[in-house]
């Protein structure tokens, strides 16, 4: 069977003009990527919303669980569109199921020419390890790569030991989806037949 080579686009290099990090920065949002935003719910609150136009937002991630929802809310549901993700900032929270969905969602607003934001209460864990997660399948990057590249520029992001550990086995999920994508329906089945044991001549 031939090999399956997957193919990445590059990742966009660090500005050499990148600010220096201080700490009044993690109550503000910065741009991860082109027209992608990591950033705490102050970022999204209903004073910001001049700055969320100002850099031409159009879609927020709102990451939250159920008893956060009457203080972290979707403010500006008839100006941007929004998805809304109900996960708990534990270690013990299931988040490889959302990866599918949340980069369906971003890609298709970058491919659209949209901006989005992700937040979560502080913007260190939960929407860090989603936008990790975004990074890691858009460009073909292990964890640790993705979450410097993350960190370069939202300096503060912490995700919990438990995302750690799901992001890292993310690495060969993501990879075997995008392979098995690829592959044709001849190069399923022959590799299927040697995984169950059996061979057959072509």
């Amino acid at each position: 069977m031939e090999d399956v080579k997957l193919e990445f686009p590059s990742l966009p290099q660090c500005k050499d003009d990148a600010e220096e990090w201080t700490y009044p920065m993690r109550r503000e949002m910065q741009e991860v990527l082109p027209g992608l935003f990591l950033g705490p719910y102050s970022s999204a609150m209903k004073s910001k919303l001049p700055i969320l136009q100002k850099h031409g937002i159009t879609h927020i991630i709102c990451i939250r669980q159920n008893i956060e929802a009457n203080f972290i809310k979707p403010n500006f549901q008839q100006l941007f569109r929004y998805l809304v993700l109900d996960i708990a900032d534990n270690p013990v929270e299931n988040i490889i199921r959302f990866f599918p969905m949340t980069k369906e969602f971003i890609d298709g607003s970058l491919q659209n020419g949209g901006k989005v934001l992700v937040h979560g209460n502080a913007g260190i864990s939960r929407s860090a390890a989603f936008v990790i997660a975004y990074i890691m399948e858009t460009f073909g990057m292990k964890y640790r790569d993705a979450f410097a590249y993350v960190q370069e520029r939202r300096f503060c992001i912490n995700p919990n030991a438990g995302f750690v550990h799901q992001l890292q086995e993310y690495e060969a999920i993501y990879l075997a989806k995008l392979t098995i994508q690829m592959m044709s329906p001849l190069q399923i089945e022959r590799s299927l037949s040697v995984h169950s044991g059996t061979t057959e001549t072509y």
